[in-house]
């Protein structure tokens, strides 16, 4: 660990009393790496691993720089941070607040869910910094509720989540109202400059300089139970709560309805869940995360909204209920536990259907996931009966033999009704019996003739 100290980074001393306030010290790689750059006026594109301190890593430098030169656009916003989610948005606000407890420097927050209005109303009086998501900030682009001519700092924190939920056009449309002479700045764990060329080429302005932290790996201890269907999921979870000692849990599940469901049935085994989902609402989903970051709750049922960035003090234990859908999912999933070199542990449930997204993650992350089981609760799944050379199941094709195939085409194709019905006079009459029964068209009259009574019995 490196003995620099963050005042020899930041020189600002209403900027130095706030980080001995809340207790900062020697700043992370990242940190070292970064604000250095920053401060030197350079658009940064940084990878690192999750609770490697990203956010004071772009945070601290852009206050100094807002903090110690004087602005030109009174009226506009000076820095600008986007974020995927609301929850990463509203820690973000919260680790600027902090950092800005000694000066005069105003933070607001524009995030899908609150009321339009006033976020309107506090856009009028305009804060130096706003975060938020591309989404809801976009609608007050388009309201011109926002001035970001005279912007300082643009800041994509996870942005490679932004582009796999859509919202590189909103970004696009965000970035085109920003200054020209901004400096932007793209941060994430698993950053993949190849998957997001094409958002960094139209987002950033100028010359990028790339940071990639090569550092240990979160400890975590990564382990898999099979399991045969939910149900048996839903025991192994209850199973694996009762035997794992921890102080929190962050459950994830793939949809809003699983997580519903599992919420019932943890509340059900009496233990005390906050839930995190789409289909709460914004006052709900804060107050989920308040009770579990106080530790009024335990464990915390969520879907990947809670995946990315989410710096919760005390998560020792993980677990996928649902297999996350890629490699980067899964990192992010499992940051949540072993931030800051703490221990933690990840847990995955994998059944049949879930074998190959599994072996997939492996294959991408280079690494082999131990196979545990719990005791009483082993299921009938052992893994595939026939494996790939890259270990993932094989199928199972169905041979038909000639006989099998000579027979199918013996087999007389069955008449059905249907298509037989009223088709007697729209066709030729196939016989003489059939003609013979038809009716002379001399007969049917040239349709004024007037109709015969028929004969009283």
């Amino acid at each position: 660990m490196t003995s620099t100290h963050f005042h020899e980074l930041i020189a600002d001393p209403q900027l130095r009393k706030a980080i001995d306030a809340h207790g900062y010290e020697q700043p992370t790689p990242v940190q070292l790496q970064a604000i250095p750059q920053v401060l030197a006026g350079k658009n940064l594109l940084v990878s690192s691993k999750t609770g490697s301190g990203k956010t004071a890593a772009f945070l601290l430098p852009a206050l100094q720089k807002i903090l110690t030169t004087p602005t030109t656009t009174p009226e506009s916003s000076r820095i600008l941070i986007l974020t995927p989610t609301r929850e990463l948005a509203r820690q973000i606000l919260k680790n600027a607040q902090q950092l800005l407890k000694f000066t005069h420097i105003k933070v607001g927050m524009v995030c899908g869910g609150e009321e339009f209005k006033y976020q309107k109303a506090m856009l009028r009086k305009n804060p130096e910094i706003v975060v938020g998501t591309p989404g809801r900030l976009a609608e007050h682009v388009t309201h011109k509720s926002t001035d970001f001519t005279g912007l300082d700092f643009l800041i994509l924190d996870e942005a490679d989540r932004m582009l796999e939920m859509g919202l590189s056009e909103d970004v696009m449309a965000i970035a085109k109202t920003c200054s020209t002479d901004r400096q932007t700045l793209l941060f994430s764990a698993t950053l993949e400059p190849e998957g997001i060329r094409h958002l960094i080429k139209q987002v950033v302005l100028g010359d990028t300089e790339e940071i990639t932290v090569k550092e240990v790996a979160n400890s975590i201890e990564q382990q898999m139970i099979l399991a045969d269907d939910v149900k048996h999921k839903e025991k192994l979870l209850i199973a694996l709560l009762e035997k794992s000692p921890f102080e929190k849990v962050v459950i994830f599940t793939n949809t809003k309805a699983k997580a519903v469901q599992l919420d019932n049935v943890l509340r059900y085994n009496k233990y005390k869940v906050s839930a995190l989902h789409g289909d709460i609402t914004q006052d709900q989903r804060r107050i989920s995360l308040d009770f579990f970051r106080q530790g009024k709750t335990q464990v915390l049922v969520a879907t990947d909204v809670a995946a990315r960035g989410l710096d919760i003090p005390g998560v020792d234990l993980v677990v996928n209920f649902d297999m996350a859908q890629s490699g980067d999912d899964y990192l992010h999933r499992i940051g949540r536990t072993g931030r800051a070199d703490a221990e933690g542990r990840a847990v995955s449930f994998v059944a049949a259907n879930d074998w190959n997204l599994t072996n997939g993650i492996e294959r991408y992350l280079n690494l082999k996931f131990e196979i545990i089981s719990i005791p009483g609760l082993v299921g009938h799944y052992k893994g595939p009966d026939k494996l790939k050379s890259s270990g993932k199941a094989a199928g199972t094709k169905k041979k038909t033999d000639d006989k099998k195939k000579s027979a199918d085409k013996d087999v007389k194709v069955k008449v059905r009704t249907k298509d037989k019905k009223n088709v007697g006079k729209r066709r030729a009459p196939s016989s003489k019996t059939e003609s013979a029964k038809v009716e002379p068209a001399n007969d049917l009259g040239d349709g004024f003739s007037v109709f015969k009574r028929k004969p009283q019995v």
